[in-house]
């Protein structure tokens, strides 16, 4: 008969005091690693000992045990418990439990030491996360958990993120099917359904990054960064029942907000009661809007206000607030960093000095009865308010001349509109209007033929492009002049040529159809800025005007006239009408256009540099699907078209102004072609033409006030 085979008899385990165990020299581990000493040492407190130390008899030189013992196995649980010893927070002679080995055992002691660090398996970070979660169901606090595990609460509540995705998400995660950096971007929802359409979306899909998924995530969010979220204040949205997404492993600028129908009644209830605290300054009437359209106060008088005063006491703050920064200035201005709150504190006097200088307008109580104000909200959600429009049927009608002193065909300003003509209007009657910005149209549908562009999406591409053209033009006087020199002489010479894009009557130009934010787009606010510059410089009374220009020295006159010349320049592709209207054709568009490249090259246009992507809201919403995938394809490679081309309609254009952000791509009304190759003598001709003439070249040989008009041009000439 076989024997049966001899069963395992494992090492005995007793308690031994501490003062007889020594650490043994057999110990493999050298080299400090993972949590201190001490950190040990106080878990030991809180928990006690959780494992045994592996301890061996010492012998005598006779081969008889000693009493005796050394620990190969176990040697940072020895140092914590001696630093306890040391600390007299535990007795020298206390028992230590302990798995002997045999004196006689054919295993070395080194190599017990390094197998228990060597199969030592740490938990999955799954565990790790669900473990956590576990502690909180049972009450434990999040500073408690951090502190027992030596990190930090932040580290805490990012395992409770991740115990917090879906638990089928959670099962993929375990096998493998996903990573970490994936999971992680699942926590930015709490939608576990969301989360789960995601995840079968990204089967489909060639790009599976973080990024992605949190892009699919969010979606339909709103980030705290945007300008409305800015003004209404977060803490109001939160107060009124939103929510926030936040992503604890990525900077999210704040995070997103889950209810945008939410945000658009927050935000239009505040710009209602802003509005109203305006009109009680005694405005006829308040128009408010997030955003103004372009061309909001075309054909309005803007009347004037007089700066009020500053206050002895204003005065006094000011002077404060100028000697503490030039003192900040001093002190900091050789050292090579300086500290955040130096900085957060010149912000701070630089915002005071500019609440002081920028002092409101005073305006007559007359003018403001038939005059009102727009009110809208600034890129860094605060509030701009523009006061002091009248519109043309809200001014003051002359009276008629009859010959009959009785009779009165006067009207009042009231009854023009109305009212009852009982002077000012009502300061607590609302008149608050909303502007609602036009949408971005219809949804085309899901065709496989490659389309025209959209003849409106063509004139709003146009559009911004024109005031590109228009804000590079004016920072280049020479070509400036040489282009209002061409049309004059093409309307002096040759009547019937309109191969210009310069409306010469200098009529400032406005869009048929303007894109929804064209107002704050980084051209329009450069031309605002440069106008308002030349108009704090010119006289009030136009009859003064002549005499201040003359005594502009050259430059100033190039830069003006270049300023004046760039505000006619029309290159927008207008929707030309079925039946012609005998205001625009299709053959002048088309010369318009062509004109405008000219142009465009000569002052060397950069749209991409002037600020303009390709967004959903600003293109790929008006555009088909097909378009889409041609774009991108064009932009970044037919790769990057077959990665989204399997998307709906919302998700491909969203994905592909992701693509295309950096991308440096226009589509082919916003470009510029590039010039043909033409005889060597045509380009210099051009770059004769474009120089500057001598009256506004040298400042030596001012124009002579003494002379007429006519003597003048001859002398320019």
């Amino acid at each position: 008969m076989a024997k049966a085979a001899q069963k395992l008899v494992l090492s005995g385990s007793r308690d031994i005091p501490f003062d007889k165990l020594v650490l043994s020299q057999s110990n493999v581990r050298r080299v400090k690693a993972g949590v201190s000493i001490g950190e040990l040492a106080e878990d030991i407190v809180r928990r006690t000992l959780l494992q045994s130390l592996n301890v061996r008899p010492i012998l005598d030189s006779e081969g008889q045990e000693t009493g005796q013992f050394e620990v190969p196995a176990g040697g940072r649980r020895f140092r914590a418990l001696e630093l306890l010893v040391k600390q007299k927070r535990l007795a020298k002679n206390a028992p230590i439990p302990c798995v002997v080995r045999a004196t006689n055992d054919g295993v070395l002691a080194e190599e017990d030491s390094y197998a228990e660090n060597t199969f030592r398996e740490p938990l999955h970070p799954l565990d790790q996360f669900t473990g956590m979660q576990s502690m909180v169901d049972k009450g434990q606090d999040i500073e408690s958990i951090a502190a027992h595990f030596n990190v930090t609460p932040a580290v805490v509540n990012q395992r409770l993120r991740l115990a917090k995705v879906s638990p089928k998400l959670h099962a993929i995660y375990a096998e493998d099917g996903m990573t970490l950096e994936q999971l992680m971007a699942f926590s930015v929802s709490d939608d576990h359904e969301r989360q789960e359409q995601v995840w079968e979306l990204l089967a489909h899909s060639y790009n599976r990054s973080g990024a992605y998924i949190r892009q699919k995530l969010t979606e339909d969010t709103v980030r705290v960064a945007d300008r409305r979220v800015r003004f209404i204040g977060i803490d109001a949205y939160v107060a009124a029942g939103g929510h926030v997404l936040r992503d604890l492993f990525e900077e999210d600028d704040g995070g997103w907000l889950t209810d945008p129908a939410l945000l658009e009644r927050l935000v239009s209830e505040k710009l209602q009661a802003e509005g109203e605290k305006i009109g009680a300054e005694g405005w006829k009437w308040v128009a408010t809007a997030v955003d103004l359209p372009w061309g909001v106060t075309d054909g309005m008088r803007e009347i004037d206000g007089v700066p009020m005063s500053r206050t002895p006491e204003e005065d006094a703050r000011l002077a404060e607030l100028e000697t503490e920064g030039e003192a900040i200035e001093e002190q900091w201005a050789d050292e090579p960093h300086v500290p955040d709150e130096v900085h957060a504190r010149i912000a701070a006097i630089e915002a005071e000095i500019g609440a002081l200088v920028e002092r409101p307008l005073i305006f007559d109580a007359p003018e403001m009865a038939r005059a009102g104000a727009f009110v809208s909200i600034e890129s860094d959600g605060s509030l701009c308010i523009e006061r002091g429009y009248v519109r043309p049927e809200d001014e003051p009608v002359v009276e008629a001349e009859t010959g009959d002193e009785e009779a009165d065909t006067s009207v009042s300003d009231g009854a023009a509109n109305g009212e009852d003509g009982g002077g000012a209007a009502d300061p607590a009657v609302s008149n608050v209007v909303s502007i609602n910005a036009a949408s971005g149209g219809d949804e085309d549908e899901d065709g496989e033929i490659l389309k025209p562009l959209p003849d409106r999406l063509v004139a709003e591409l146009t559009a911004w492009r024109t005031l590109a053209l228009q804000d590079a033009l004016a920072q280049e006087p020479s070509t400036a002049f040489a282009m209002v020199l061409h049309a004059f002489v093409l309307s002096t010479f040759y009547s019937y040529s309109r191969e210009s894009c310069l409306e010469v009557s200098l009529n400032k130009v406005s869009f048929g159809f303007a894109p929804s934010g064209l107002r704050s787009s980084t051209p329009a606010k450069a031309i605002e800025e440069r106008h308002k510059r030349w108009a704090d410089r010119l006289p009030d009374d136009d009859k003064e005007l002549w005499e201040a220009l003359l005594a502009f020295d050259g430059a100033e006159q190039a830069a003006l006239f270049a300023h004046c010349a760039s505000q006619a320049l029309n290159a927008q592709q207008e929707v030309v009408p079925k039946y012609d209207n005998g205001r625009i054709s299709k053959h002048s568009v088309e010369r318009r256009i062509a004109h405008s490249h000219v142009l465009a090259r000569a002052v060397g246009l950069d749209l991409i540099g002037a600020g303009w992507r390709p967004t959903v809201e600003g293109y790929f919403r008006s555009v088909t699907k097909p378009r889409i995938l041609a774009d991108v394809a064009e932009a970044k490679g037919s790769k990057f078209a077959e990665m989204i081309d399997h998307l709906k309609k919302g998700d491909m254009a969203n994905e592909a102004e992701r693509l295309l952000e950096d991308a440096g791509w226009l589509p082919e009304p916003m470009r510029t072609p590039e010039l043909l190759d033409t005889p060597a003598a045509e380009p210099v001709a051009e770059e004769e033409a474009a120089e500057l003439p001598a009256f506004l070249e040298d400042e030596d040989h001012p124009v002579d006030a003494d002379n007429d008009d006519g003597e003048d041009v001859a002398a320019a000439a």
